[in-house]
């Protein structure tokens, strides 16, 4: 590769379905007409994302924002300089025996975290089903969401929240889908490109082509004209063996209007963001005015 490729260490969690557009651009040449190459950094959980970017071993993370957004409240450096998606196209999965919200009582709910994106939509849930954490049901930190599907199989958990395609998956194995996250928080952040001030100020050409690449590989992804394209990619991503549930996983994606035309930021997702951070107790209702101001709008698209 030509040495005039910049090069972007990008973590992840799992780095999956919601990543579909940064494959695009990677795969198609997008990035590389922008001149960057990606490095991937695969990390296992969306904690260790954020902390890498805080700690500088990244550069920039895919991630879901209440980390970043919590650090900046506390004076910390870490900014949101994009949206990577909106919606939340994920059901709350249970045993078969399970069959509504408040029979979750007293069960173990698998997250990928504590304090960020799955553990929160859950707790949304099942406030209005009546029930609290931790007094009414525990949770267990079980991993991305493979790994949760694994221990719903093993009987290690009795409920998860799972993303599409891996909620229809579960339906059709025999387990329950107890309600759609995106029926309870229709729009919300579910996932961030953040970076810390300090590398974003000194690549900021950088950044902003990055960030040009991914909007173009957004409006390739949200064209139903090029699944001849996509819908491979989201089927490696997904379900590698199942072509009849990534289409089906994709259509229903795409159709709540996953990823957001030039990765902007939308007003209403980031106020549902930060009221969720504050019902759940990582933010204060006094930090709601300085919490918008994690957002750094000067590399989005038509911003």
């Amino acid at each position: 590769m030509s040495n005039s490729f910049k090069k972007v260490r990008f973590a992840g969690a799992a780095q999956g379905f919601n990543w579909l557009p940064v494959f695009v651009a990677d795969e198609q040449g997008i990035f590389a007409r922008h001149g960057i190459s990606i490095e991937y950094m695969r990390l296992g959980s969306v904690d260790k994302a954020t902390a890498a970017v805080r700690e500088g071993t990244a550069d920039l993370a895919i991630t879901p924002p209440e980390g970043a957004v919590a650090d900046f409240v506390s004076g910390g450096t870490l900014r949101i300089v994009g949206s990577n998606s909106e919606r939340l196209p994920m059901s709350l999965v249970a045993r078969a025996d399970i069959g509504t919200l408040e029979e979750l009582r007293g069960k173990r709910i698998g997250t990928s975290s504590l304090t960020e994106g799955t553990a929160i939509y859950t707790q949304l849930m099942l406030r209005e089903a009546g029930l609290s954490y931790p007094q009414d049901y525990s949770f267990v930190l079980a991993g991305v969401h493979t790994t949760r599907w694994t221990a719903l199989q093993e009987n290690g958990i009795d409920a998860a929240p799972q993303p599409a395609p891996w909620n229809f998956l579960a339906e059709r194995s025999g387990y329950n889908l107890l309600g759609e996250v995106a029926d309870v928080i229709p729009e919300i952040i579910f996932a961030a490109i953040i970076g810390n001030e300090d590398w974003l100020r000194e690549n900021s050409e950088l950044v902003q082509d990055l960030v040009s690449a991914l909007s173009e590989a957004h409006d390739f992804v949200n064209d139903p004209a090029n699944d001849s394209v996509t819908l491979p990619i989201y089927q490696r991503l997904t379900t590698p063996d199942d072509a009849e549930l990534a289409a089906r996983g994709l259509k229903y994606t795409r159709d709540l209007g996953m990823w957001p035309a030039g990765l902007r930021v939308s007003p209403v997702a980031l106020e549902a963001t930060i009221d969720v951070m504050i019902g759940s107790g990582l933010l204060q209702d006094s930090d709601r005015t300085n919490a918008g101001g994690v957002v750094d709008s000067n590399f989005t698209v038509g911003a």
